[in-house]
């Protein structure tokens, strides 16, 4: 998604896919858990009570991942051009990073690891990933418009 903001050159966000919201997650949830000590509940009353315990961890672990996973439902990458700068926020869980470099020291890297393509911003011995919400292709297609808009500079 690009958007142009009003002192930028180049503005992209790039946000995670959260293709459920939090109260579908939650009734997701409900419903799980409700499953589960329904199952155990009648286990429990043909006598294998010793069932209960592990259904309670299991609904633990499952409240557990859901909100490990929800922690990072707002994560996102802002990549900006400003004049002889690229600035680059990154939002991970409730941490914020902005990193700026220098366009004209700025290097653009894909690097292939076995099936992934990692995309690198270098400048001044520092390097940071980019795109990781993005899919291959859309990194690829990500490091042709930054190095074309860079360029242009």
């Amino acid at each position: 998604m690009q958007t142009a903001a009003p002192n930028s050159e180049f503005d992209l966000v790039i946000k995670r896919n959260c293709s459920i919201s939090p109260a579908a997650l939650s009734c997701l949830l409900g419903v799980m858990a409700l499953t589960s000590v329904g199952i155990a509940g009648t286990f429990a009353w043909l006598g294998a009570w010793l069932i209960l315990p592990f259904a309670g961890l299991e609904i633990a672990g499952l409240i557990a991942a859901f909100f490990l996973n929800g922690r990072h439902a707002g994560d996102y990458e802002r990549i900006g051009l400003h004049g002889g700068r690229i600035v680059v926020e990154v939002r991970e869980a409730e941490a914020t990073c902005r990193y700026e470099f220098d366009r004209a020291w700025l290097r653009i890297t894909g690097r292939c690891r076995g099936p992934d393509y990692r995309l690198m911003l270098r400048a001044g011995g520092r390097n940071l990933e980019i795109g990781r919400h993005y899919d291959i292709e859309r990194r690829r297609a990500l490091a042709a418009t930054l190095k074309r808009n860079l360029q242009s500079y």
